[in-house]
């Protein structure tokens, strides 16, 4: 099972790596995504992988620690706010530019003006 999970973890942070390296917002915004599912998944199984433990601490000989999951709840909640933000910024630099694109292709005559 840990061998599935890291596996899931490895190929998610790759394709999050690759699509956040793309020249497109929407690509952008997906990779962002996809490394945010990767770190959470991360978190979570670094409270270790029990099936059927309780997440307190009691008398049982097994159980689940709290914390991971406490901090991957507040991770979704932060990270779907940030991803609603990043909508918006992308829309309107769309809106405003009628382009997609991250990069600004008049950047480097601009700044090869300002170094002449």
């Amino acid at each position: 099972m840990e061998f599935l999970v890291a596996s899931a973890i490895g190929v998610m942070t790759a394709g999050g790596l690759y699509l956040v390296l793309r020249l497109r917002t929407f690509p952008v915004i997906i990779g962002i995504s996809l490394l945010t599912y990767a770190v959470n998944v991360f978190l979570f199984a670094s409270g270790r992988l029990t099936v059927g433990a309780p997440p307190i601490l009691t008398d049982a000989t097994t159980y689940t620690d709290p914390l991971p999951q406490a901090l991957v709840l507040t991770a979704i909640v932060i990270s779907f706010g940030m991803t609603a933000v990043v909508v918006m910024i992308a829309l309107g630099a769309f809106l405003g530019g009628d382009s997609d694109r991250v990069n600004d292709p008049n950047a480097d005559d601009e700044a090869a003006e300002d170094i002449a």
